[in-house]
């Protein structure tokens, strides 16, 4: 009885290890082809640009590419100011800005790039959206949020004895490292008073 339950055994495991075998094959398979379909064929650096740059017109932002290879295939960019603001070279897919920006007034721009054979117009690639980035300057001073600000404070208080707060705001980005940092300082009756960091 045990010979014939290890040789039932030793017949069954073949049979195991082929499905198992068979069943990797179809998932590597199955990989490969779900791999295959999410393939992308967009290929670009992150694109930015510097707001007011003081150079000739038109800046250079950056390049969209395929890695479509078609004799035919030509470039287009549509959506947020595309063919105002910003043109594509159609061959080179280099993307230009025809205006300097302004970060303050817009900070990024979203379109979508297109590849289509020039011959009949049909597209030869999904679009894909993407976004410039305007980068800040250090351009703007901070302004205070009201004119006026009171404040009062009993006679013979102890020295350190908070007056008031003050406020005041910067433009610029407060992401990049003290484009928007304020900081204050007491121009007259220092002599008295003074202010921190905080305001």
């Amino acid at each position: 009885m045990s010979h014939l339950i290890l040789l039932f055994s030793l017949f069954l495991a073949p049979a195991f290890a082929d499905g198992g075998s068979q069943k990797s094959a179809q998932n590597l398979c199955s990989n490969y082809i779900s791999h295959k379909r999410q393939k992308r064929d967009w290929i670009w650096n992150q694109m930015h640009i510097k707001e007011e740059i003081d150079t000739p017109l038109p800046h250079h932002v950056g390049k969209i590419t395929s890695s479509v290879r078609n004799n035919n295939a030509k470039y287009i960019i549509e959506g947020e100011y595309a063919n105002t603001i910003f043109k594509v070279e159609e061959t080179s897919g280099d993307v230009y800005a025809f205006e300097r920006l302004d970060r303050e007034k817009k900070a990024e721009y979203e379109l979508t790039a297109l590849i289509i054979d020039r011959t009949n117009n049909r597209s030869l690639e999904r679009p894909s959206k993407f976004i410039i980035k305007v980068y800040d300057i250090n351009d703007n001073a901070p302004v205070f949020v009201q004119k006026v600000f009171n404040g009062s404070v009993p006679e013979m208080s102890p020295v350190g004895t908070s007056v008031t707060k003050v406020t005041a705001v910067d433009a610029d980005d407060p992401t990049v490292s003290g484009h928007a940092t304020v900081t204050y300082e007491v121009t007259t009756g220092g002599e008295y008073f003074t202010i921190d960091d905080s305001g």
